[in-house]
Formats: C-alpha cells, sequence, structure tokens
C-alpha cells in the first residue's frame, strides 16, 4: 500500500494498481483478486463453485416464496426480507439429499425450517396478536385452508398502534415446490413448476378496536386444487393482522404493528 501524493487524484484501477480513498487518504495497493474465469474452471476453485451454485438457488427459490406472498407482504415485510429468506433457504439446502454444489432443497421434509417465519424480524405476531385460536386446517387435496378465531375482546389481545381504528385479519395460502439439481441441464430445476407460487388470500372485515368483536372469524383460502398436490410441494400458511383508520367512512392502511407469521407448512 502506498500513499498519494500527487494533486491529481486518481480513482479506480490503472496499468495494475488500485487508487482508493480510505479515511480521508488517497492510497495506492496492486490489483488484486481472482479471475472469473480462474473461478469457474480451476479445480482449486471447486469448493467456491458449490457453494456460488447453492447459494444462488436458495436465492431463486427465496424469490419464489416471496412472490408467492407479494401480494400480502408488501405493506409488512421489512428491507432485510429478501435476505433472510435467503438465509432459511440456505439452512434447507444444508440438509437436502445429494453431493456438495447439488444438494436438493425439500420443502415439506423440512417444514420445521419455515414454521414461525416472522416477516417482520423485529415485530412477531404474537406480540401485536395474542387471542387463543388453533392452527388453521388444510383439507386433503392441500388446497383449501380454513381458519378459526374465536370470539374475543381487542383491549385484551391487541397491542394498537396510535391512530388505528380498525384491523382485518389476513389468512394467506401459498405453494413451494422442491427445488432440485438436474444433472441434464447441469442447472436447479422446480419439480412442480406449474403449482409453484400459486396463492390465495382471505381477509376478514374491517373490525372495531374497541371492545369484543362479538363472533368467530373464519377465513377460508381455496387454491384450487382439484386433485391431491403432489408430496414434492409444500403449502405455507401465514396469518397475519394489519391496522387501518377510518376517515369519513374510508379506511386508510396504517404502516405500524402489521404483521405476518408462517404458522404451518402442509
Amino acid at each position: 500500500m502506498a500513499i498519494q501524493n500527487s494533486f491529481i487524484k486518481i480513482k479506480g484501477s490503472l496499468g495494475g494498481l488500485t487508487f482508493y480513498e480510505k479515511n480521508g487518504r488517497s492510497l495506492i495497493k496492486t490489483a488484486g483478486g481472482v479471475s472469473k474465469e480462474r473461478i469457474l474452471n480451476d479445480p482449486n476453485f471447486r469448493r467456491t463453485r458449490e457453494n456460488m451454485q447453492e447459494f444462488g438457488a436458495s436465492a431463486s427459490l427465496g424469490k419464489a416464496l416471496r412472490t408467492g406472498f407479494s401480494s400480502i407482504s408488501r405493506e409488512i415485510s421489512t428491507a432485510s426480507i429478501a435476505g433472510r429468506i435467503t438465509g432459511m433457504m440456505k439452512r434447507i439446502n444444508r440438509v437436502g439429499p445429494g453431493n456438495r454444489g447439488e444438494r436438493a432443497f425439500e420443502i415439506v421434509a423440512n417444514k420445521q425450517l419455515l414454521e414461525g417465519f416472522e416477516f417482520q424480524k423485529d415485530l412477531p405476531l404474537s406480540t401485536v396478536f395474542y387471542a387463543p385460536f388453533e392452527a388453521p386446517e388444510l383439507d386433503a387435496n392441500r388446497s383449501v385452508t380454513i381458519w378459526t378465531v374465536p370470539d374475543f375482546n381487542t383491549g385484551n389481545y391487541l397491542q394498537i398502534p396510535l391512530g388505528a381504528t380498525h384491523f382485518k385479519l389476513a389468512l394467506h395460502t401459498a405453494v413451494l415446490s422442491d427445488y432440485v439439481f438436474d444433472n441434464t441441464d447441469g442447472e436447479y430445476q422446480f419439480v412442480n413448476p406449474v403449482e409453484n407460487k400459486q396463492n390465495a388470500t382471505a381477509f376478514s372485515s374491517e373490525i372495531p378496536v374497541v371492545g369484543s368483536v362479538d363472533t368467530d372469524i373464519t377465513l377460508t383460502t381455496d387454491l384450487g386444487f382439484s386433485t391431491p398436490l403432489p408430496t414434492t410441494a409444500g403449502v405455507l400458511i401465514a396469518i397475519g393482522i394489519l391496522f387501518y383508520q377510518e376517515i369519513n367512512g374510508q379506511f386508510y392502511a396504517l404502516a405500524r404493528n402489521n404483521a405476518l407469521q408462517i404458522v404451518k407448512v402442509g
């Protein structure tokens, strides 16, 4: 490393040297790093290639999950959601069958790694909505999901944000296919591409945040499958809550205390 003393300050690479600034000083170092061609072909970088291939697959599968939840998550998820979901997929990949660089992503077999995922990392659903309820039920075809919440008093079981006058409960289901390496094509492929990312959402009506709900709330989603969903795909079931403010008969979504959690994979 050397210091640039010239009154002309250069940034970038030139003649095998890299010019840059650090802590207010203009510095020079020899250009380093490994070429892309060497990483892709050198036997010494085999492990690197394996890691790159599985990381890329983790990101692609994570994108499929985000797409399946895009209709509801935009008002709930945080900026870090993509990285957190990719990390979750990488954990599924680590325990998958196959050789390094080609290990499969199996959804239902590793559902415990998906269940409990919070779309708001710093705002778990249980800190906002804590009324008693049973887990949603999934039918034999894994198409219809039903979630029932018994009547409850909002003052006892909601963390109500400032300005909220109403809330909605939400039920969302989305299909996520297993993702496996295809030796013929040399890349990862979804086992069930047709069903992958299919989704459905159900919302309750707007419910005042004051007093008892006065009735049980039942939400139902239907993915439209007339035959059983293959075991190589999972149904991710999420429940959540969104808050609103009513002004002159119109309901405006609030950005505070909305939460969504994957509670079950069937």
